[in-house]
């Protein structure tokens, strides 16, 4: 390799890692990413709308939730397809929305009305207020009995 050839590929490959970085971000799901405000907007219509929390239970109780949910593992999905009302608008949880998205779009294929996907934790950081409830045992549960 000449002295040109050598710059040239040495000017291009942080343009590769870039793409290859972009690529890597860019999310494995189709499902809308819904803002605080849309989630906030469907909550205001308890009656339409199904919360279908897919994060284990030790994240739901160290993270916070949400008042009231379905909690199904994504594995446990297909088996429990006909405990989901079909009547209501779903949106899916997860931590960043990454699981929630594939769920939710499980669900689209499935033939089920999904709003989108919600990362508790990105609805938290927007400034959103997650249900946080101390497990049996500890002091806080032990005085709410």
């Amino acid at each position: 390799m000449n002295r040109w050839t050598t710059l040239a590929i040495g000017a291009l490959l942080p343009v590769a890692a870039f793409a290859q970085t972009a690529a890597q971000t860019e999310p494995s799901f189709e499902a809308h990413v819904l803002t605080n405000a849309e989630f906030d907007a469907l909550r205001a219509k308890p009656v339409q709308l199904l919360i279908v929390d897919v994060r284990r239970p030790d994240e739901i109780t160290s993270i916070g939730g949400f008042a009231v949910y379905l909690n199904i593992q994504p594995a446990d999905l297909d088996s429990h397809l006909d405990l989901i009302p079909r009547e209501r608008t779903i949106v899916t949880v997860s931590n960043h929305a990454n699981r929630a998205g594939r769920v939710a779009d499980a669900l689209v294929r499935h033939g089920f009305k999904v709003a989108g996907a919600l990362g508790a934790q990105n609805y938290e950081t927007a400034g959103g207020t997650l249900t946080r409830i101390a497990p049996r045992g500890t002091a806080a549960a032990s005085a709410r009995r």
